[in-house]
């Protein structure tokens, strides 16, 4: 969600898909994106193939996490989506790779997050930040507003 405001993109009355529905990203993502008043729909391996396609193709907002290499190709995504991968995989000649097939995906994504470089980065970012907010509320000190932005 951090990457999403920061790039001022609008959530509310947008339609957003969530491939995957991991405890740890896809469900959280799923109900973090209908707080926003974006329509939700959130896939899983189960959805039908065509069903999975035309949703997808709708999707102004893309957040995928299955750890399925490669699975989200350019004929998924329609032009100017904003395409969140969330997976990491290593192929066997070493590279390491998203859900999303990257190179076909970019030229129409309006956004995109890279792998590696997108969403790891950031997750270690705001987990220290968090770490600084909880460690200073717990020793009493207040933070100068804009800390962050050092």
């Amino acid at each position: 969600m951090t990457m999403l405001h920061h790039e001022h993109v609008e959530l509310a009355g947008k339609n957003a898909v969530v491939v995957g529905r991991s405890v740890l990203v896809g469900t959280p993502m799923f109900a973090l994106l209908q707080r926003e008043n974006a329509t939700v729909s959130l896939l899983h391996k189960y959805t039908p193939d065509a069903l999975r396609h035309q949703l997808l193709r709708q999707a102004d907002i893309i957040v995928v996490a299955t750890g399925v290499p490669e699975l989200i190709k350019a004929e998924d995504v329609q032009p100017g989506a904003v395409v969140i991968d969330v997976g990491i995989n290593r192929m066997e000649d070493g590279h390491l790779v998203g859900d999303v097939d990257f190179a076909a995906v970019e030229p129409i994504a309006g956004k995109i997050t890279p792998v590696p470089g997108g969403v790891g980065p950031m997750t270690i970012a705001t987990l220290l930040e968090t770490t600084v907010e909880l460690a200073a509320q717990h020793h009493d000190v207040t933070l100068e507003a804009g800390w962050q932005n050092i």
